[in-house]
Order: structure tokens, then sequence, then C-alpha cells
């Protein structure tokens, strides 16, 4: 992993920061975030220490689902902008060391997309068979439909051509035919387009019903991987630094193959929710053990590929690849309202709600974020412990202003109210009790701590490149991990009980004079002879430690 041949390969030590340009900033004053907003913002974001934005869809959609039904690919929503704002966001946070990615979104159109208003309208249309049709409607199987309260099937009529076409998300959004040669052509063209106005890559949206929807016939089916090949290629050719980092909720042992062959020639990155199911299920019992079997159970990857980490996103916060009674835990710990779930398997809230507030909880799950194998990935307002607005309803509830300020709106604009895209909470999660401004300068505050962690994440290489080691602390309740890569060891300890512990870590051989240097405080902790070092860690505490000796030259 020396420097001089990775340097290229930033998302193995990167950290992403995922937000919603309509609910940023809003600079104009309309009631709905901006692109000069953004702009606005970029330092802020450079404060905290992030090292790519990703930015949810930005184009022309109907709205019918907050952006993800779009209406032109090449284009930009007029609410937020235009191409040259978005051009000014891409120049002003590379000159701020930042890089942008986008979703891609192509697995589906807006049913009101000129593809698709051109395909209803004659079989014999040349946009026909960019979708996929059937004559008689095919038979399903139970869980097929993804959104049960707003859907009772992946099938719909279309009465001008008599045929029904599919689609894996709501009825609005016809799935692409990917099969098609056109159709990938025009995937490319895409992805080409955008990478020219300087973007650095793409997360790439519901990969699985990308590649291979549920329900189609054999001719998608075959080969299905050859469409991320051929957009790694593609991407590799254009801008050889671009990034795919795909949203794959898939059981571990059917993961791997999404990064390609041996060496990795589809997702570089892929964000891995069976590690995040699995964290709270960890918080719910107040025991480590399911996280440290869902990281046992990862599949070795490529050096050049990536796990993502995240402790909350835009979507309902999914437990789907937990038990049934698993599930049920984590519903009773921390969504006990049947309000608060969503689909029969998520969770609409954000994590500081969750646990009551408490602090010590809220900053474990961020350690946790920082210091696993892989790179973090935030959603706007995670960094300063931001709640829900119920009144949004569903998996909108996360998707509420940024919070600023203390002002109206919490200085997220100056319109009146009724005119805001979506409103702030009303509850102690309002923006006079959670806000930007407030945290700033205070050095115990959520946002200090995550500033922390991004500072010590970046200059810890260990912890993108490093080979995953499970220490047995000899208790359940404390995960003790080592990353261990050419340039040193890192060392982290989580106790996720309400007691405090005292653990004993074997590390093995050592050298002699070897010692734990605490990263996040002025702290050392000896290794006897026969290599343990015993390390105390309080109630949802944490710890995190560099292993040096005489020799070392590494600054900690």
């Amino acid at each position: 992993m020396r420097g001089k041949v990775t340097s290229d390969l930033w998302w193995k030590n990167a950290v992403f920061y995922c937000l919603d340009v309509e609910t940023f900033l809003d600079a104009d004053g309309d009631g709905c975030g901006d692109l000069p907003g953004l702009c606005e913002r970029v330092d802020y974001l450079r404060g905290i220490g992030i090292d790519c934005v990703w930015l949810m869809p930005f184009m022309p959609s109907c709205q019918r689902d907050d952006g993800y039904d779009i209406t032109d690919f090449y284009g930009v929503d007029a609410r937020l902008g235009t191409h040259g704002d978005l051009v000014d966001v891409v120049r002003t946070a590379r000159e701020s060391g930042i890089r942008v990615i986008a979703d891609l979104v192509v697995n589906h159109t807006s049913n009101e997309h000129p593809w698709f208003t051109a395909a209803r309208r004659s079989r014999d249309s040349p946009f026909h068979d960019f979708y996929v049709w059937r004559d008689e409607k095919p038979d399903e199987k139970p869980g097929d439909v993804v959104f049960p309260d707003q859907e009772s099937s992946n099938w719909a009529f279309e009465e001008e051509v008599e045929r029904w076409y599919m689609h894996s998300f709501y009825s609005h959004q016809p799935d692409l035919n990917v099969a098609n040669p056109e159709v990938r052509d025009e995937i490319a063209q895409t992805v080409g387009f955008w990478l020219q106005q300087g973007l650095s890559g793409f997360r790439v949206d519901a990969v699985p019903f990308l590649i291979e929807p549920p329900g189609t016939d054999a001719r998608t089916r075959a080969d299905p991987h050859k469409l991320l090949r051929d957009l790694r290629s593609y991407i590799g050719r254009r801008a050889g630094d671009a990034v795919l980092m795909g949203e794959v909720n898939l059981p571990p042992p059917q993961l791997r193959e999404f990064f390609g062959a041996e060496n990795g020639d589809e997702l570089q990155v892929v964000l891995s929710f069976t590690v995040n199911q699995a964290m709270y299920l960890a918080l719910a019992r107040e025991d480590a053990t399911p996280l440290k079997r869902a990281l046992e159970a990862l599949p070795a990857i490529p050096d050049d590929c990536q796990w993502a980490n995240f402790v909350r996103n835009h979507d309902e916060l999914t437990l789907d690849k937990l038990s049934d009674e698993e599930r049920e835990e984590v519903f009773d710990a921390f969504a006990p309202e049947e309000s608060q779930r969503i689909y029969g398997r998520g969770i609409t809230r954000r994590l500081p709600p969750m646990v009551g507030g408490d602090p010590r909880r809220i900053e474990l799950a961020y350690s946790l974020l920082f210091s696993l194998p892989g790179t973090p990935v935030l959603f706007y307002g995670e960094e300063i412990g931001m709640g829900e607005n119920p009144d949004l309803g569903g998996r909108m509830t996360v998707r509420s202003p940024m919070q600023w300020s203390t002002e109206a709106n919490g200085g997220f604009s100056r319109a009146p109210a009724r005119k805001l895209v979506a409103k702030p909470p009303t509850d102690g999660y309002a923006p006079e009790h959670v806000n930007v401004e407030s945290q700033m300068h205070d050095p115990e505050s959520l946002l200090a701590k995550i500033r922390l962690f991004a500072h010590r994440f970046r200059s810890s290489p260990e912890i993108g490149w490093g080979r995953l080691e499970l220490l047995d602390a000899g208790e359940p309740a404390v995960l003790a991990h080592r990353l261990s890569a050419d340039v040193g060891s890192f060392i982290a300890v989580h106790n996720f009980a309400s007691t405090p512990v005292t653990v004993r870590l074997p590390l093995g051989d050592v050298t002699e004079g070897a010692r734990l240097s605490d990263l996040l405080a002025d702290t050392v902790v000896p290794i006897d002879d026969r290599g343990r070092a015993d390390v105390e860690v309080a109630a949802y505490g944490y710890r995190w430690f560099r292993t040096v000796d005489s020799r070392d030259r590494r600054l900690t």
C-alpha cells in the first residue's frame, strides 16, 4: 500500500458524505435547497474532514419518489439551479480537496420520461424495447414487491399497447430493459456526460435490480454482470480515478461477485448492509457477538476494492437480513411504536432518537463507523445528531432540512415555513436544540467528535487497507479488532454494555518496548512481555490505539 502506487485509490481512505441538494441549504429563499447553497457550505464540509460528497438525484423528475423518478438523465432540476451551478459546486469542492459523486439511477425511469412516453404509444416504437413488457402478466412469488404499502404487484398494465410492463419499485417507475444494447449505450453515454462535468464517480442505485430484475426473462439474465464490467471499463477509460459505489443488499456469500473477478473489475466499493444491521442488533442486545459474526462473514475482496460502512442512510433502516426474532428485538428496542416501522422490515428513525439521545451510545456507533474495516459514509445531519420528522411520513422522515442554526427554519431557508420543501422536527430535535452553529465551538459536541474521528481515520491508513483480526477480549459485550498493514497496526475496542469493563487483549508477538498509543486521548497502555495489554473501557465506551515501539517513526 505504498503511497506512490496507491494514491489514485482514494476511496480506500475517504470519508463520504451523502446529501440531498434540496434539503441542504436554500440560497435564493424559495424554500428549496439549491446548488448555490451547497457551494456556500463546501468549507463546512472540508472542516468536518469530508473527502467526497455523494449527491442524491438532482436531475429533473416528477418528484413522486424524491427525485428517483428521473425524466431527463442529462438535466439539472430547475429548482436546484443550472448545469453551471453544478460545475461551480464541483470546481469549488475540488479546490477544497473534495470530490463529488452522484446517484446513478438507471434501473428505471419515470413513466413521464420521453422514452416511456414513446414506448407506451406503440409496440412499433423504437423505444418500446427500452422497457420490459409481457403480453400476459407473469406469475409472482411472495416477497417480490419491494414497497407492499404502495404496490401489490411488480407488473402494471398499459392500455394503449395492451401489455404489462415491469416495475421493481413503483408503478410510475418502469424498469429499463438492460438486456437491450441500445439501453446499455444510453447508460454509458449518461455516465460519460456526467464524468465530463467533473464528477468523480457514482453511487449505483439498487444494483441487483439493475443487472438482474426479478421476473425478467433469460435475455436479461444472460451474464448480468457484464453490464457492471462494461461500466467499470468505460469509466476507467474516461476517468481513471472514478469510482463505482454500489447499493447491494444481499447476503455475504453473494456480495463478492459484485466486486468482479479476482482483481476486481466491477464495483470498487460496496455498501455493507449486513454489518449495519448486525450493529443495530448488537446495540439492542448490548452484546457485540452479532457484529463479530457479521464481520467474520464478509468475504475477502480485491485489494483495490472497499467496503463502505454507514450508521444511517436516506432510506428506511432495513433489517431484512436479520431473522424474524432478531428483527423484533431491534424493533422493540428502537422502534417500539408501529408508526416507527415500515414494510415489516425497516425503521424510519435516525439514530439519536432511537437510543434516547444517550450521547455515549451515539458516539459508540460513530466510533464504529470510522474504525471498522472500510470507508465511512455519513448521511447529512448525522454529524450533529439530527432527529427525524415523523410528519414527513415513511422513508421521508429522515430527509428533513439540514439544521444550521437557531434561526427560523433552522437557518436552512429564509422562505416562509409554508413554502419549505420539507419541515424540520418540532420536538427535542428541533433546530433550536440541534444545529451546527451551537456545536461549532463546543469541544464536547458530537460535531467535534465526528471531526476528531474523521481526522484520525484519515491519518490511519490501516483502517482502509489493513487485514482484519478479531481479538478475544473475553467479554461478550466487547468488540476488539485489529487492522494490520505494512504501515502499522490499528486497534479499536468498543463496549456495548452499560457497565465499564477492563479487558485483557492478547496481541501476540510484539517487539520489546511496544505499547498502545491512544489515538483519542493523551495516554499510553503498556504491553507486557507476554504480548498482553489491559484496557479499560467505559460504559458504552470506545478506545482507539496504534501499536508503536521505540523504532516507530509514525506520529501518534
